[in-house]
């Protein structure tokens, strides 16, 4: 498998996708020391869902980012551009509306969505300020968006340790355990190509998002992003 470049062409990116989407959330749990299931906890605490809220679950993959929000009463559509990821998303979870969709050009009209979240997903996105900017077009005045990614680890010492287990250990460790092992090596590089938390909170404000905020995840690993339409 020819895996994506840093200059993220949707195709190379959905290609790239496609192939590990079977062992995908397996692969995560593994790399990320169980951490994964963390993160998507605190995705769920921050978007806080009222029952009945619909809720936009942008770069949903297979879904498992998507049924919390279900199991707490929102109506939540899990959407991907990667059909790899939504064919076996829908395997495991039949009963979710799994939608196919660009990240930049959103199957959605105006003013649907209550709340957008963007797990791991907006960078690997062609142009993270178009999706951000979609992603505001979608929400209902007022609604929230909660972006998880991954981002710079605030003390310097493990940051060095972090780097060199992204360029050397993570692919190495992906080799033995996934199919697709060159995607990690994608990952780890677009990983230390994506800008800090203040960088991306910038970003988030100039799509348009009001009062964006941060909170660090795992000492700066991964950050949660907060902002309103």
């Amino acid at each position: 498998m020819a895996r994506a470049e840093l200059d993220k062409q949707p195709a190379d990116v959905r290609r790239m996708f496609d192939t590990v989407a079977r062992r995908y959330d397996l692969t995560n749990d593994i790399l990320s020391f169980g951490q994964d299931r963390r993160w998507r906890r605190e995705v769920l605490a921050a978007v806080d869902p009222s029952y009945g809220d619909r809720v936009l679950d942008l770069a949903a993959g297979t879904g498992t980012s998507s049924q919390p929000f279900r199991d707490a009463g929102a109506d939540v559509v899990p959407c991907d551009f990667s059909i790899g990821m939504l064919q076996v998303g829908k395997k495991q979870l039949p009963h979710l509306p799994f939608t196919a969709g660009d990240g930049t050009r959103l199957p959605f009209r105006d003013a649907t969505f209550d709340a957008v979240t963007i797990s791991f997903g907006l960078r690997n996105i062609v142009d993270p300020l178009a999706g951000l900017a979609e992603m505001r077009r979608v929400t209902k005045p007022g609604g929230r968006l909660v972006v998880c990614e991954f981002s710079h680890p605030t003390w310097s010492p493990w940051r060095t340790v972090y780097i060199e287990y992204l360029m050397r250990a993570l692919p190495a460790v992906a080799r033995a355990i996934s199919s697709a092992p060159d995607a990690y090596v994608y990952l780890a590089e677009s990983i230390r190509a994506w800008p800090d938390q203040r960088g991306l909170a910038d970003l988030i404000g100039e799509a348009g998002w009001q009062r964006p905020q941060w909170r660090n995840l795992s000492g700066g690993i991964v950050a949660l992003h907060r902002a309103t339409a």
